[in-house]
């Protein structure tokens, strides 16, 4: 699968178990996806593109890094993308926001948009396409050509928790864009759920669960 990146790192690791842990509370689910974050953050924004710039260190002129007049945008698919955007956004504050409303229907697994906000001149900028999950990839796959419809042409896409079927199905359609998970997981029960997955990741963010409902996804 080419152009996937899955982290390799203990501490990632032992986040993700953390994660995955169907009696970790919610407060505590949001914080280790902060940290999750952070961790991966690196890889993440390995892809952002920056021009040269002169700084007056205390001692001479040196180049340094400065982003471009148009910053980079991170692009949560919602409503679970927020959890993960807004951790991103503590690391990276310089970086736009936008929004792309996309739900699974339960019974045919297709994905349908119901909303739109994207920053303006989002066709100058660089995207980080954002979803905890990519599962059947169908979500992912309708939100990256809804931004190239918008005239995007740099898109990464980074997600906690990836499935070898939707990596596959984001690739088919995607082909030239970069994937990054923190985990990729075993495979797709038959209600298109991750395994072994963390759960629902939009309740457990916002804590909507039912109780003892930890349905794998």
């Amino acid at each position: 699968m080419p152009q996937v990146t899955v982290l390799n790192h203990p501490l990632v690791d032992v986040k993700m178990t953390t994660l995955r842990d169907a009696a970790t509370p919610a407060y505590r689910f949001r914080q280790t996806l902060h940290e999750m974050a952070a961790l991966m953050s690196a890889e993440v924004f390995r892809h952002l593109e920056v021009q040269p710039v002169d700084v007056t260190t205390p001692l001479e002129v040196t180049t340094g890094a400065a982003l471009p007049p148009y910053a980079p945008c991170l692009v949560s698919i919602l409503r679970a993308g927020n959890g993960l955007t807004d951790a991103f956004l503590n690391i990276f504050p310089e970086a736009a926001v936008g929004h792309l409303g996309m739900e699974r229907d339960h019974d045919t697994h297709q994905a349908r948009a119901y909303y739109e906000k994207l920053p303006p001149a989002i066709e100058k900028r660089q995207v980080i396409l954002i979803d905890p999950m990519l599962a059947t990839g169908g979500s992912a796959v309708m939100a990256a050509a809804q931004l190239r419809s918008r005239g995007v042409r740099d898109i990464v896409f980074t997600a906690l928790v990836a499935a070898p079927e939707g990596v596959t199905a984001f690739h088919n359609a995607h082909p030239d864009i970069p994937v990054i998970t923190a985990a990729m997981d075993r495979e797709l029960n038959d209600n298109c759920y991750i395994l072994p997955g963390l759960g629902d990741a939009g309740d457990r963010i916002i804590n909507t669960q039912k109780p003892n409902a930890h349905q794998p996804r």
